[in-house]
């Protein structure tokens, strides 16, 4: 058994099981899962010191690198757009755990955040969505390789199936640091807004952006981590170990299987998730 503080006790196994079916849900969409576990040790796990921040960024780090080796793998890692990532979201992410602690430490103040960051995912999800004219890479496709043709301060640039994409690159870096500071303060290093904004607004395959914006999140995860060990509060590090167990395995699980499914499945399960959270956390809020 494991004693929550300030919370209830639950069976050791029940996390490790919970983060193995969460990492491979979200995994195919570039998302750690770590957005879901965060309401969850919230409300259910009555988790909800300042501590749970650093705890939900534990999970990434342990969490996160099976998924990533599997793209690196396939060939199907965009290292630029990771980088271009870390560099707004590290700094971002510091900032956000400050002002977690002392600013966003009450129960009522951080569920309107939880809200509030929920809410624009789903959005984002929503609006791709009903956008999307034409289906998603058909099954037998198998080719999911990526090749980078421009990298420089202005723009980045890659062909993926004869079509090219690309974003600015000091654009995105801009967009990623405000991104850091909201997912610093909400423990999720900000990949679970990065993936669907790029997706939705900057229109790239979900396909292609997965493996860099799950290393973005680790990489940011790592840096916030060691920032509160020093710092405090530090992470609850029994919990955090035995999620990242369970999301080490589902994060591979997901990677794994994502080539086949159609990008408009990965992005309905995502927003039915976010956008149901979304309401719930609002409404809580509210009334609370």
């Amino acid at each position: 058994m494991l004693q929550i503080p300030g919370g209830i006790a639950i069976f050791c196994l029940l996390p490790v099981g919970i983060a193995i079916a969460l990492a491979a849900i979200m995994a195919p969409a570039g998302v750690s899962g770590a957005f879901l576990l965060l309401p969850l040790q919230f409300s259910v796990l009555a988790f909800t010191s300042p501590a749970v921040t650093p705890t939900n960024h534990l999970y990434n780090v342990v969490a996160i690198p099976s998924g990533v080796y599997r793209y690196v793998r396939e060939g199907r890692m965009l290292w630029p757009l990771a980088l271009i990532i870390a560099i707004g979201t590290v700094p971002g992410a510091i900032l956000g755990s400050v002002l977690r602690v002392h600013l966003l430490s009450g129960k009522r103040g951080f569920t309107f955040l939880i809200a509030f960051v929920l809410l624009l995912i789903g959005l984002s999800l929503v609006r791709k969505i009903l956008r999307r004219k034409t289906p998603g890479p058909a099954k037998e496709n198998t080719d999911f390789r990526v090749e980078v043709t421009r990298f420089d301060v202005r723009r980045f640039e890659y062909r993926f199936r004869d079509r090219t994409h690309g974003v600015s690159s000091v654009g995105l870096s801009a967009l990623t640091l405000a991104i850091g500071v909201i997912g610093g303060a909400y423990g999720v290093g900000g990949g679970a807004i990065i993936s669907p904004i790029l997706v939705a607004l900057y229109d790239l395959p979900v396909h292609t952006i997965a493996g860099a914006t799950l290393f973005g999140t680790c990489l940011t995860s790592f840096v916030v981590v060691g920032w509160f060990a020093i710092t405090g509060p530090p992470p609850f590090w029994e919990l955090g170990l035995l999620f990242g167990a369970g999301g080490l395995i589902g994060m591979y699980l997901g990677a794994r299987v994502q080539r086949y499914l159609p990008a408009r499945v990965i992005e309905v399960v995502l927003a039915c998730a976010v956008n149901f959270l979304a309401i719930t956390y609002l409404v809580t809020a509210i009334l609370g």
